[in-house]
C-alpha cells in the first residue's frame, strides 16, 4: 500500500499513487516518481485491449466486402467497357432468352464465333450457341446489347468494324425491328422472347 511522499495520502495500488502524482504533484516530482509515473502510462498502453480493436476491424472490412458485392450483383456490376447510354442494373437478377437475326450486306453475322461469346454478364451468347441470346440483368437495352458484341446500332444506322451504314444514304436499308416492329435500340430493354432482328442492305 503506497504512501505518497509529498502529502498524507494513501494508496491501494502503484496506478492509483501514480496517478495521483501526476494530477496533484506534476511540479515537485524528482527523477524517480517521474519515472513512476511514466512506467504506469506505459504499462497502461501497453494493456491496451487490442482484441476489440481487431476484431472492430474485422467486421468493418466484412461489411465492406459485403457492401462491394452487393453493389456489383444488385447495382450494376461491370459494364464490360461497354460505351451505351442506359446500363443494366441487377445482374442476377432476371434470366431472359430470345433469338436474333441479323444480316449486313447479305451476310449473315455468326454470333456462335468466339468473339460473340460471354463477351458481357448482363447480355451474352454462351455454349457455342449464335442464334439464341441470354440477359442475366434488367434495363438491357438493345443498343447495349449490341455493343457488347462490337455493333453500334441506332434505329437507322449500324456501324460493323468501322464501318457505318446508314439508311439516310443512297441505296442502303436499315432495319432494327424486335417482333417485327421498329424500335429505337437505346430506349427498348430487351425481354423474355423477344425475337430481334436487325438488316442491313445495299
Amino acid at each position: 500500500m503506497p504512501d505518497c511522499r509529498h502529502c498524507d495520502a494513501a494508496f491501494d495500488d502503484e496506478a492509483a499513487h501514480a496517478e495521483h502524482l501526476q494530477a496533484e504533484h506534476a511540479d515537485e516530482l524528482g527523477a524517480i516518481d517521474q519515472r513512476r509515473i511514466e512506467a504506469h502510462a506505459s504499462n497502461d498502453e501497453s494493456s491496451f485491449p487490442t482484441t476489440p480493436v481487431v476484431l472492430g476491424l474485422v467486421l468493418l472490412t466484412g461489411v465492406a466486402v459485403i457492401v462491394a458485392a452487393w453493389v456489383a450483383f444488385a447495382g450494376g456490376g461491370s459494364n464490360n467497357g461497354v460505351d451505351a447510354g442506359q446500363q443494366p442494373s441487377g445482374i442476377g437478377t432476371v434470366h431472359y432468352h430470345g433469338s436474333i437475326e441479323m444480316v449486313v450486306d447479305g451476310d449473315r453475322v455468326d454470333f456462335s464465333q468466339d468473339r460473340y461469346q460471354l463477351q458481357a454478364d448482363p447480355f451474352h451468347f454462351e455454349n457455342g450457341g449464335g442464334t439464341r441470346w441470354h440477359v442475366h440483368a434488367q434495363d438491357v437495352t438493345l443498343e447495349y446489347a449490341m455493343a457488347t458484341l462490337g455493333f453500334d446500332v441506332t434505329t437507322d444506322s449500324v456501324t460493323d468494324d468501322n464501318t457505318t451504314y446508314r439508311d439516310s444514304d443512297e441505296g442502303t436499308s436499315v432495319t432494327v425491328a424486335v417482333n417485327g416492329e421498329q424500335v429505337t435500340p437505346s430506349e427498348y430493354v430487351l425481354r423474355e422472347g423477344d425475337r430481334v432482328r436487325i438488316v442491313v442492305e445495299q
